[in-house]
């Protein structure tokens, strides 16, 4: 029998490695020490699904992405950047921290995000309009059901130029997205967007810019 390529041989390893890689965690699921509290919607959340995990302050499916997030009690008195990290969360629980104000503009892009627990010195996101059902628990407020401003009687889509249309963007928010056949300013270009020219402009003026820069350094190298 022939005998197998070197690399052939090393490729079941390789294999065995790559099958039991874990994901790396987020560091938000760090941010806070402990692990999530078992009174928080989160911990209860996930505790009745068997394909999602508890690690640390995080709620996780089998491919590493936050479900949900237990950040209560953490002496928060403002959301951290990387907040961010937790957009594909269904759960968040904020509860019992001394946050002051949460603009809208934190949750952009948490598009699943279906329960959201918050101080009573605080308000849903959105505000009424943006939730199914508002509810007070003891030392907080738990918001449930993003709505679609997209889609409700409130119509943002009528602020959408008449060429785009409307797509949520997180609790009270949306963005406005051109159509296919439209680009440019307000929606108002017709055609593809020329990606081709954009780019070989882009591309020739980063060029001309370090020829320049090189010949300036050159000059000072001689003259020194």
């Amino acid at each position: 029998m022939a005998p197998r390529p070197g690399w052939l041989l090393g490729l079941p390893l390789v294999l065995a490695l790559g099958a039991g890689k874990v994901p790396a965690q987020p560091e938000i699921c760090k941010y806070c020490p402990g692990p999530a509290h078992d009174t928080s919607e989160v911990y209860h959340y996930c505790k009745q699904r068997q394909e999602l995990n508890l690690t640390a302050r995080c709620c996780l499916n089998k491919q590493g992405t936050i479900v949900g997030l237990d950040l209560q009690n953490c002496s928060l008195k403002e959301l951290d950047p990387l907040f961010a990290e937790a957009h594909s969360a269904i759960v968040l629980d904020l509860r019992a921290n001394p946050l002051l104000n949460i603009p809208t503009s934190a949750f952009r892009n948490f598009t699943e995000l279906q329960t959201l627990v918050v101080p009573l010195k605080l308000s849903c996101p959105g505000g009424n309009v943006s939730w199914d059902n508002i509810t007070f628990d003891g030392d907080s407020y738990i918001c449930q059901g993003q709505r679609s401003l997209c889609n409700g009687t409130v119509q943002p889509a009528a602020l959408c130029p008449e060429n785009a249309y409307c797509v949520p963007d997180g609790p009270g928010l949306f963005q406005c997205l051109c159509t296919s056949d439209f680009h440019g300013y307000k929606c108002l270009r017709e055609g593809s967007f020329p990606l081709l020219m954009f780019s070989g402009i882009l591309g020739t003026t980063t060029f001309c810019i370090s020829i320049l820069l090189w010949g300036t350094q050159l000059r000072k190298i001689k003259a020194s």
